[in-house]
């Protein structure tokens, strides 16, 4: 082999490893930069199936092995360049579909991700210099290669301590200016209807006093340190910080600093479930944000926040319980007839016509938090026309060809989605019913047998399922009958929705997933 043959394969592998990179440093942004999550997104790109039509799936090992075996072949008389051969094809195209720029998700260069990068350099660096004294240098290239997502994660959990100090200095100036603004501080959290509450609640109090809510999703360390330090004016009576949370702890880190004077929790349920494992795990993390509080609102339709009830009066604090469902509710909002009542303590206080989009469940916890500020109920419901639903939240809307489209994009949990094919079910329509889904996430075990179950609730309303991505399409495709199509992407089936769907028609799309997904 000519030293430029040598040359050519080296700086193919060095193009490997920087490509490789860029790939996993773009899923390693989008994860919030959580140690780990590169690792774990390999594996699932490892390991999804390529679906090729309704029922014939090719997994992704014989395509890979396929690449080897030709490859190698052309090196028999050297393994060990064969194998380097092998690395640089794969570190160029594998895994197929995840992009190095991004299609729906671009790699945006913070300073955060610049150290990253740096520490992720170094490290390969350090292992290439083992290359220069290694028997076989080319085996060393093939393991640099195959191990870029790991050394991408571990450059985060490198850079983790130097980060959380860095960010501690804005976490002391928001503890500051909550001091010095002194704001009744509600908290929400809730394995899902969090952000819609906070939308809800805001809009209930807008008229009333001066309140700012945390925009968008900003609800984790960084994130609420930033809305307080760039959003709080003087002069604010109520801020109301959504709380999120990936694992215990976290919450009561934010209410350390951002200590609530009322906490209200929306659900428990299995959402984040592949990080924290179990519903147990998921429900001491949520019941953090009560520790701190004198009041804690809870949405009772959920079972199990039914048990905190008495849990948390007899520690001394105040319990104000809402929801929709449950009859023991102290607030209450109800549909009959097409029309909200609105119910205290069993009696209806208000009927209105109710808001399409708007959960009656958030709303009522809303309702319940007004209620303890102080609102009276005639104030509460004379701002039922500001209320809206949260954009990409089972917004309703019908497009200039007459179809209604429901946009649930956001919605990745089993309660929402049950939620979002019930108001499909119940669209005033004449033709045809389309739902246009990736399924769910971050499901854990659950995963397939709720997707699965997913598929059949929408087959047996007689819908027409879209499945969109590779993701969870076996176990949507499964669970479909024969009724289902599959697309590789989100801009495929809309296409088809467009041109396929006409006036009487409806489609929902239900929940989507970022192009680092597979």
């Amino acid at each position: 082999m000519t030293r430029v043959v040598e040359i050519l394969i080296a700086l193919g592998l060095v193009a490997a490893v920087v490509l490789q990179g860029l790939r996993w440093l773009r899923v390693l942004q989008r994860e919030h930069y959580e140690p780990g999550s590169v690792s774990r997104f390999a594996w699932r790109w490892s390991t999804v199936s390529f679906v090729t039509s309704r029922r014939r799936t090719i997994s992704a090992a014989p395509l890979t092995a396929s690449v080897i075996v030709v490859v190698a072949t052309l090196f028999v008389l050297r393994r060990d360049v064969g194998a380097a051969c092998v690395a640089l094809v794969a570190g160029w195209y594998l895994p197929l579909g995840l992009s190095v720029r991004g299609r729906t998700s671009k790699l945006s260069w913070t300073r955060r991700l610049r150290t990253v990068a740096l520490v992720a350099s170094l490290v390969t660096g350090a292992l290439a210099l083992v290359a220069l004294v290694f028997p076989r240098p080319w085996i060393v290239g093939v393991v640099v290669v195959a191990l870029v997502p790991f050394i991408v994660d571990a450059a985060a959990t490198l850079t983790r301590p130097f980060e959380n100090r860095l960010a501690q200095k804005f976490v002391d100036r928001a503890r500051t200016r909550l001091h010095d603004v002194d704001p009744t501080v509600v908290a929400i959290t809730g394995s899902y209807g969090k952000t819609s509450t906070k939308h809800h609640l805001a809009e209930l109090l807008g008229g009333h006093r001066g309140v700012v809510p945390s925009p968008r999703s900003y609800n984790n360390r960084a994130g609420l340190s930033r809305a307080i330090n760039e959003n709080l004016a003087d002069g604010t009576s109520i801020f109301i910080a959504e709380m999120g949370t990936y694992g215990p702890g976290e919450i009561a880190d934010l209410t350390a600093w951002c200590p609530p004077d009322i906490s209200v929790v929306t659900a428990i349920g299995p959402v984040h479930l592949e990080r924290m494992k179990s519903l147990d795990v998921i429900e001491a993390a949520k019941f953090e944000i009560t520790e701190a509080a004198p009041v804690v609102v809870l949405n009772i339709d959920d079972e199990r926040l039914v048990g905190w009830v008495e849990r948390l009066r007899a520690s001394g604090k105040t319990v104000l319980t809402a929801g929709s469902d449950n009859t023991a509710a102290d607030v209450r909002v109800v549909t009959v007839a097409e029309r909200w009542q609105v119910l205290v303590h069993g009696t209806v206080v208000a009927i209105c016509p109710p808001v399409v989009g708007v959960r009656e469940s958030n709303l009522a916890c809303a309702i319940a938090t007004c209620v303890h500020l102080g609102l009276t109920i005639d104030e509460i419901v004379g701002r039922f026309t500001h209320l809206t639903s949260v954009p990409n939240r089972m917004v309703v809307v019908t497009a200039p060809s007459g179809v209604m489209v429901i946009d649930d994009t956001f919605n990745a949990n089993p309660a929402g989605a049950r939620a979002a094919l019930a108001a499909l079910r119940d669209l005033p329509l004449h033709g045809r019913r389309v739902v246009v889904t990736p399924g769910m996430v971050e499901l854990g075990t659950e995963q397939n047998r709720l997707n699965h179950q997913l598929a059949v609730d929408i087959q047996s309303m007689g819908a027409t399922m879209v499945v969109v991505s590779r993701t969870n399409a076996r176990a949507l495709l499964a669970g479909s009958g024969t009724t289902a199509m599959y697309f590789a992407h989100r801009e495929q089936a809309v296409e088809w929705v467009r041109a396929s769907l006409v006036a009487g028609d409806g489609v929902l799309y239900l929940n989507d997933l970022p192009d680092h997904y597979p």
